[in-house]
């Protein structure tokens, strides 16, 4: 379930941990420029994070008991997020995540409406199912959720 959060840890981690004295965009805007299977990585980066809500993600983290926890954890995710898309849009030389297939833009962006009950239903149930109510019915709208998140995103669950 957890990959499902519209924050695809993978693409959070695609870019190293906070700029670094090693870190330059200047070889991966070449990379960029002269190697086919990079570009096709970082246009699967732009779209993965494109589908990410870092709101949403963060309803998901409340579920996390262990608030000190929650506390260490997400800020940390929150900040790999915002720079794993500063470095693509530097990289890429776009301001705007998808900026180079409006297409795809507009297609994630007008299923967001129906993704985001769906992810808010899920949270509900998971915060219940987690509270102790191990219910079948209660299993089985989780797995319904995921399926109609996995769907709407275009992506296995």
């Amino acid at each position: 379930m957890a990959g499902l959060v519209r924050f695809i840890k993978s693409a959070a981690r695609a870019r190293s941990s906070s700029r670094s004295n090693l870190y330059s965009e200047q070889p991966e805007r070449e990379m960029n420029a002269e190697w086919p299977f990079f570009r096709t990585l970082l246009s699967n980066m732009d779209m993965v994070l494109a589908k990410t809500d870092i709101a949403i993600a963060s309803r998901y983290a409340d579920l996390v008991t262990n608030t000190a926890l929650r506390k260490s954890i997400f800020p940390r995710l929150r900040t790999e997020w915002k720079a794993s898309i500063d470095a693509l849009l530097a990289i890429t030389g776009q301001t705007n995540l998808l900026e180079e297939n409006a297409l795809l833009a507009r297609s994630i962006r007008n299923r967001f409406p129906y993704l985001d009950p769906l992810n808010h239903l899920q949270i509900e149930l998971m915060g219940r199912y987690r509270a102790g109510r191990g219910e079948e019915r209660l299993k089985r709208g989780i797995h319904l959720t995921i399926n109609g998140i996995a769907a709407g995103l275009r992506n296995s669950g």
